[in-house]
């Protein structure tokens, strides 16, 4: 008789040859690489992967529910809908609890599908209750631009911390009246740049300001999109501010002071609008601007309600060229990045594992309330692009190029501060 082990195999016919386990032998406990450690209530891992490719990232920490910042969200228009409430599935650190709207039966269905209690829907008029809410830490104001100023103030004057949607508001005396009340009721305001948090702006930023590729000499940020019926809230001046700049072309006037980490020393605009078209009696279709810098870089960028979509900048630099597709979109991302190749040209593409930038930009909102921080684009930011788009509307005016001789109010931050 033999003395060996009986095995089993569940192979059948053809199957390959593998290993066996014998009959009773003793499973081996997984290794601490695959069993992950805990450290200050997080989990993590070990990487995994080998060294040519990218680590996996660590699992997320979110906070618990109860922990996390309970936001309010003001208005609940297609950008709210359809971007920011299905943002918050993927925040760590902020939930919404509340909705304000004069739409009861439109808050009352949302409330239902994001478990926000129906005791917590507001009207606009009501936002002063919100102050007895004790749920409700702050809120993001997503209502058409006209609207900012006075639903900023109430929040301020509820004692909530305020995110604000782009552009901050119609005129930069509006945004000064917003700055003062936050900071009267001793609480945070930021501005919703949500392409200042979105990781491939972010490096675009980095590559540029860290001179690998020498300095910017001309940058091009294109931002159109083909506007439909007339009746709409951006086409009507006391509700937008204005048409093209303060909607899209902000993006590029904004996305441009933060990849350099420069204010322009001078500005020069053009606006043509159709001729017999009634939707642009109050408000521009197309405007092209230039914004001149002191360290010699020209940008020239061009914003329009009239041309099919295109959201790319480029940079054109000393020793290469940058170009990211899809810039100012929501998604769809792609950075490529050009350099002399010995005696041709190389041309890289730079992927990305992509992140919400809404998320990130809630997150990071989150973040600066739950642990006083200041917030990287503060009401200052926003002030500063209305100062500098109230110059570009000058210069469209008067048919000539405007110095930039006011105080910065709120500089660019650094990307290397941003991504720290």
């Amino acid at each position: 008789m033999s003395d060996e082990k009986p095995t089993f195999s569940c192979r059948g016919p053809g199957t390959p040859a593998g290993p066996l386990l014998p009959v009773g032998a003793k499973r081996e406990a997984p290794h601490d690489i695959d069993l992950g450690s805990v450290s200050q209530g997080k989990v993590d891992f070990e990487n995994w992967k080998g060294a040519a490719d990218r680590p996996e990232p660590s699992p997320p920490a979110p906070l618990a529910p109860e922990k996390r910042l309970g936001i309010a969200i003001v208005g609940l228009g297609r950008l709210a809908l359809n971007q920011i409430l299905p943002a918050f599935s993927q925040s760590k650190l902020a939930r919404p609890v509340a909705l304000v709207s004069d739409r009861p039966e439109k808050a009352q269905a949302v409330a239902q599908q994001y478990g926000i209690d129906p005791s917590a829907i507001y009207r606009y008029d009501e936002m002063a209750r919100m102050a007895e809410n004790p749920t409700i830490d702050a809120v993001y104001i997503v209502t058409p631009n006209g609207m900012h100023r006075d639903h900023v103030v109430a929040a301020a004057k509820a004692g909530k911390h305020v995110l604000c949607e782009k552009p901050m508001a119609n005129t930069a005396d509006e945004a000064r009246e917003m700055i003062a009340a936050c900071k009267a009721a001793k609480v945070k305001l930021m501005i919703a740049y949500r392409c200042q948090y979105e990781l491939f702006n972010l490096e675009v930023a980095r590559l540029t300001q860290s001179g690998e590729l020498g300095q910017a000499r001309i940058i091009e940020a294109t931002n159109t999109q083909v506007q439909g019926p007339g009746d709409q809230w951006r086409m009507r001046a006391a509700l937008s501010g204005g048409g093209a700049l303060p909607d899209i072309g902000l993006y590029c006037l904004n996305g441009v002071r933060t990849l350099l980490g420069e204010e322009p020393i001078e500005v020069y605009a053009q606006i043509i609008n159709p001729d017999n078209d009634p939707r642009y009696r109050e408000v521009e279709e197309t405007i092209s601007f230039s914004l001149r810098f002191a360290s010699g870089t020209i940008a020239n960028c061009v914003s329009s309600y009239g041309a099919h979509e295109c959201k790319d900048m480029q940079i054109r630099l000393e020793k290469g060229w940058i170009a990211l597709e899809n810039a100012f979109a929501y998604q769809g991302q792609r950075l490529r990045i050009a350099q002399r190749h010995g005696e041709g040209e190389e041309v890289n593409e730079v992927r990305l594992s992509p992140k919400n930038q809404f998320t990130l930009e809630i997150d990071h909102f989150a973040q600066c309330v739950l642990k006083d921080e200041t917030p990287h684009t503060p009401g200052e930011e926003g002030l500063q692009d209305h100062l500098l788009m109230e110059a570009i509307y000058r210069s469209a005016r008067e048919g000539m190029p405007v110095k930039i001789d006011l105080v910065s109010a709120h500089p660019p931050v650094s990307a290397a501060a941003r991504q720290s």
